[in-house]
């Protein structure tokens, strides 16, 4: 499927897949449990491959209807993804079947797979009848699937039963702690030896103990012999290609030592140039997302070998369609203060704009605006210290990314004002759609804010940002916050620049005021044509027990308060969006503080905010989180305006009931009636609910997976729509 969607999204339109089996979705389908994986799930893909034009023949199978040569005459190419269809079945197994008590992964799931998955086959098939010991013999994902399916079956006791140790499993962990959860047993270092039989049935199973030698070579013991009572084996040892029609059909490629294709595992490509190879057959993946991954790759150069045929040059470096739906043409773009933005989601003036190369960088990668790092003219520049910049510790001892906070003692911009002039000049000269703010910090000086104000407007700044608000460092020079808790300081700057620029202008707010709407007041009086909401908090992160604070500069180990950004400071950030919103109703708000995610983002947006700026985020991870958020933010918009989708938040469908994933069932719809949680009526209560599920049908026309077709009521809201939403529903408590 994957191979085939990558080619129909590149345009190709005659793509046939050929399906041995009268379902979709090959080993997803057939041998991954319904409990693990609904069919559902597999059914949705098929239809995304569908919608592509991609058509499925059924009940086709390589070796039975057709081979490669036959294809040849038909096809310019083949992708071939048969998987490994044949169990490896120890000798001590030889001609044995489920009447006996045997089963293969081959043979137990697919049965279990029928009978549990509503739509795959459309065959009213029952659960495989077990009971007593089984034995599952593996330790793969596959072997886990089996155990937990066996319980499922009517297996009382099931014993997973593998050569080498714990440290050995091949299967995810969380598949192996499934097992455990449900109360399998482990047995690790034991080698099957023999089977005891009881007439036709198998009656218990006898193993060998295994050791690892010092040379890294496995050994069995012939003196600790282990025998287990078992009413059932299910052999798990993985999988092959057995079949000698299907060998043959493979003819003319070259097969390895294993009887699998020769593959290029850089192209996916086999000894024939029109044969490309993915998934068990190719003998490189071992999940089901490597799997996916093979399909990628092959059609790409697949594409690139088809091209090739008519002299066409494809460019080296991969290049392949995404996932493409109507909501990607959902329109992000806000328009204020005369300023288009492609979208709402812009840097903040910090650490990821700490160069003209980050924002350019930024650009590239989609972000629809940025401010340039706070500078200053040539007389104010600074130099910062290290550490500056620190991990928070609001979310407890967590490292890596997704931290919730940060705290930061970093200055301005050591760059001079020319160097970011002529970095604004650059960047619009190579970007012309996409804004660029310059941020500013001056004393409370008319010249100089008029200075370099006009500085930045003559290098095709689109705005401007005054920075009146850096809670550390610049307030001791008569700057920043100096200026910011002043509204009287915040409208006279505010007056010197709307006189000495004809662009517009936002003043960033500090939160470290009793009342941050009155300086948002003075910054409106003084003909501010908007504000940014808000900078960091100021704070003192942590102390270490020998009395030094973190982050200690020098060797004294000195700090000063720093500022605080990230998560912890988005409830602040909110209050401030909202409270100046309904203060200053039309006002232009750049939000900025915890916006991780287009969902934290459109919250801002309905508190109020027009445009969105984001560090903290960038910190935790790169610039690339510009692709969730956008996409996010256009599905959120979407989803606004399906009819049925309401109850729907953002991109999460409502959750029904469930206990670790599975349906509650309520006694209520069984007998109408309702019996407390205690003593016998408990005991009653679930012997109620068990005999229901013992009575419901698994492949009920009711499970079967639909697609619903969701029309839209009326036109999609654009960003504008949602603008303040909320305001009307926040006030005082009386």
């Amino acid at each position: 499927m994957s191979c085939a969607t990558f080619l129909a999204r590149l345009g190709y339109s005659d793509i046939v897949i050929f399906e041995k089996q009268s379902y979709f979705g090959g080993l997803s389908s057939a041998e991954i449990p319904q409990f693990r994986l609904p069919y559902d799930v597999v059914s949705f893909e098929l239809d995304l491959v569908k919608d592509l034009g991609v058509k499925v023949e059924f009940n086709k199978a390589l070796g039975r209807d057709f081979t490669l040569e036959s294809l040849r005459k038909e096809y310019s190419v083949v992708f071939l993804g048969i998987g490994l269809p044949d169990p490896k079945v120890i000798p001590i197994f030889e001609g044995l079947d489920e009447s006996q008590g045997f089963y293969t992964s081959k043979t137990f799931l697919p049965l279990v797979s029928r009978a549990s998955k509503p739509g795959m086959c459309g065959c009213k098939q029952t659960l495989p009848s077990l009971f007593g010991n089984v034995i599952v013999l593996g330790a793969g994902d596959t072997a886990f699937d089996c155990a937990t399916s066996a319980l499922r079956c009517g297996a009382n006791r099931v014993f997973v039963v593998f050569r080498k140790g714990f440290t050995n499993i091949r299967a995810v962990p969380e598949e192996m702690e499934l097992a455990r959860e449900e109360k399998c047993e482990f047995l690790p270092f034991l080698s099957p030896r023999n089977l005891v039989m009881n007439g036709t049935r198998i009656r218990a199973m006898e193993f060998l103990r295994t050791e690892q030698a010092d040379d890294g070579t496995w050994v069995e013991d012939e003196e600790q012999m282990v025998r287990l009572k078992a009413d059932f084996v299910i052999s798990a040892f993985g999988s092959t290609l057995g079949d000698i029609s299907v060998v043959d059909a493979l003819s003319p490629l070259k097969l390895n030592k294993y009887g699998l294709p020769e593959v290029n595992v850089e192209t996916m490509q086999t000894s024939e140039p029109w044969v490309f190879c993915g998934g068990d057959l190719a003998g490189v993946s071992e999940t089901t997302v490597e799997a996916v991954n093979d399909g990628k790759t092959a059609s790409w150069h697949i594409h690139k070998y088809l091209q090739s045929l008519h002299n066409i040059d494809v460019p080296k470096t991969p290049a392949l369609p995404r996932f493409y739906t109507p909501i990607d043409l959902v329109d992000l773009s806000v328009e204020f203060c005369g300023i288009k933005f492609k979208n709402p989601f812009g840097l903040a003036s910090a650490p990821p704009t700490t160069t003209s190369a980050m924002i350019r960088r930024a650009f590239q990668a989609g972000w629809g605006f940025a401010l340039t790092k706070t500078f200053g003219l040539d007389k104010d520049v600074v130099t910062n210290v290290s550490p500056r910049i620190i991990r928070g510790s609001t979310f407890g001892h967590t490292y890596g990314p997704n931290l919730g906070s940060f705290l930061n003692i970093e200055l301005i911009s050591e760059k001079t004002a020319a160097y970011w002039c002529g970095s604004i000049s650059e960047l619009k000269k190579d970007f012309p759609d996409h804004v660029v703010i310059a941020s500013i910090m001056c004393p409370l000086d008319k010249k100089d804010w008029t200075v370099l104000a006009q500085m930045a407007e003559m290098a095709g700044a689109d705005a401007l940002e005054l920075n009146i608000s850096c809670p550390h460092g610049m307030g001791e020079r008569g700057m920043g916050l100096a200026c910011g808790q002043n509204p009287d300081h915040v409208r006279n700057i505010c007056s010197w620049v709307r006189k000495a620029v004809k662009i517009p202008f936002f003043a960033k707010l500090t939160p470290n005021v009793t009342n941050v709407v009155d300086i948002a007041k003075a910054a409106y009086e003084g003909k501010a044509d908007g504000v940014t909401a808000v900078n960091t908090v100021s704070g003192l992160m942590g102390i270490k027990y020998n009395s030094d604070p973190w982050p200690g500069v020098g060797t004294q180990k000195r700090t000063t308060y720093g500022g605080m950004s990230g998560n912890a400071i988005r409830p602040i950030a909110m209050r401030a969006v909202s409270a100046i919103a309904r203060a200053l109703p039309g006002f232009p708000i750049l939000a900025t503080g915890g916006i991780d995610s287009a969902e934290a983002g459109f919250q801002f947006l309905q508190a109020g905010a027009s445009v969105l700026q984001v560090c903290s985020s960038i910190q935790n991870q790169d610039f690339t989180v510009i692709e969730d958020y956008l996409t996010g933010l256009r599905a959120a918009l979407y989803i606004r305006n399906l009819k049925g989708m309401e109850d729907w938040e953002s991109q999460s469908p409502p959750v029904k009931p469930h206990q670790k994933g599975k349906p509650i069932v309520k006694l209520e719809d069984i007998e109408n009636q309702r019996l407390p949680n205690f003593g016998p009526y408990l005991q009653k209560k679930e012997d109620l609910i068990a005999e229901e599920k013992k009575r419901s049908d698994l492949l009920s026309d009711n499970h079967v997976p639909q697609r619903e077709v969701r029309a839209l009521k009326e036109k999609i809201p654009k960003v504008q729509d949602v603008i303040g939403e909320s305001l009307k529903k926040i006030g005082t408590f009386w």
